[in-house]
Formats: C-alpha cells, structure tokens, sequence
C-alpha cells in the first residue's frame, strides 16, 4: 500500500502493466542496487539477478528549465539568476526582461490529464502571434511587464497549493524549496482560451526607431500604439 499521497508521484492512467509483472519470467526487484559484476545484478541485500541487458534509466532534473543554457536578458540579466528561487513565466511562455524570448513547454504547463501536445500547440499559436506583430509593427522587442508576470503567478501558485501536487513529500513537480514549477493547476480548455490572442496592454511594446526609455507603452500613458487600440477594439 502506498504511504505517500497520490500528487507525490506520476499519476498512470493505465494499469495494463500489471498483467506484465504476473508473467514468470518477470519479477519486481525494489531493492536498491549495490553493484554490477559480469552479467549479473548485486542488490543490497545480496541478492543476483543474472541479466542480459541494462537499461540505465537516470532521469532528468525537471526544475532546472533549460539548464545549462546560458541566455542573457535586459541588464545583463542571467535566467538561471532570475530563475534561482523556481522557475516561473508568463503562460509558461515568455518572462519579463527578456524581450523576444519565448519557448514552448515551459514553467508551470505540464500536464496530468491531457496531452503536452495540446499546450504546445497553444504556445505555438501565441508565439507566432507575437513575432508577427514585431515584423508587422516594426518593433525592436516586446516585453511581458513584470507586474503582469508577477500576478499572473501569484495566482498560479495559489491554486496550485489546493491541488494533490502540494502534498507533504518531495516530487519531481517541485524544486528544492517546494515550489510547484511543473504543472499547470487548470484544465487545457483554459489553457487554450488564454493563449487563443496575446493581450498587448500587458506588454512593453519598443518600436525600431525609438529609445527604451520613451517607448516602453503601458495603459497609463495617454498615447497608444496600434497593437493596444486592436486590443481595445476586440
């Protein structure tokens, strides 16, 4: 019986697997491996399992989004700096102060009810939209404001914290510190409908052929670009 609760591991849908284990040339070893000698598998309790293949199935660190890469932002900012205390994005897409900067199967969407390929194709969607309005509208980069981001996660998280995922135990949903970076806490459906259109307000939005300091847009300023008065409009 298991003595964990059911969000501290991977959730499997199927449990065609069972039949696999009653076949009498399988069996269940749960030991932990002390070493490897020829052919044969030596467990901590002494145990050898004669073998004639290993399969060494290490794993992956699945905080550590896009590490090692190093990717630098606005004031020589490092992600793996910004990300030091978990990582986090806006719709797991893009972050502030990076411009430009976007990737697909990011913080926060991982899924344990539908398939990846759906948020993927999401981001696909909301990515393209961006670089064609930095090509139509002749911007230097748009940014996702902090503020934004900031909320956006916020607001992730606390949901996040009702859901199984945020039981008392170490899982590879969380990072060291027990912040849940992985899985996205709704359904695809409102996945779907919050990447359908980039909302531009929540940009900083910088034109070719102006400076940052003056073109950063945001809803206070009196002037818009096209980009917001579209948004205004739809």
């Amino acid at each position: 019986r298991p003595d964990y609760q059911i969000g501290c591991r991977r959730v499997l849908i199927s449990n065609d697997y069972f039949e696999t284990m009653q076949r009498p040339n399988v069996d269940l070893i749960t030991d932990s491996v002390e070493k490897i000698d020829g052919n044969k598998i030596i467990t901590q309790s002494g145990e050898q399992t004669c073998v004639d293949a290993i399969i060494l199935g290490t794993g992956f660190e699945a905080t550590n989004f896009l590490t090692p890469l190093t990717i630098t932002g606005k004031d020589a900012t490092d992600l793996n700096q910004a990300w030091e205390q978990g990582a986090e994005a806006y719709l797991g897409i893009t972050l502030a102060n990076f411009p430009n900067f976007f990737m697909l199967y990011g913080p926060n969407t991982n899924l344990g009810h539908n398939s990846i390929i759906v948020m993927i194709e999401c981001q696909v969607n909301y990515i393209i939209q961006c670089i064609e309005a930095i090509r139509d509208k002749k911007l230097k980069y748009l940014d996702i404001r902090k503020d934004v981001m900031d909320r956006y996660n916020e607001s992730i998280q606390k949901t996040l914290s009702n859901k199984v995922w945020a039981g008392n135990c170490n899982s590879w949903y969380k990072n060291e510190a027990g912040k849940i970076t992985n899985n996205w806490p709704h359904t695809t459906i409102q996945y779907w409908w919050q990447t359908k259109k980039p909302k531009w307000l929540e940009f900083n939005l910088v034109k070719q052929d102006q400076t940052q300091q003056s073109s950063a847009i945001h809803p206070n300023v009196e002037k818009t670009s096209e980009l917001e008065q579209e948004e205004k409009v739809t």
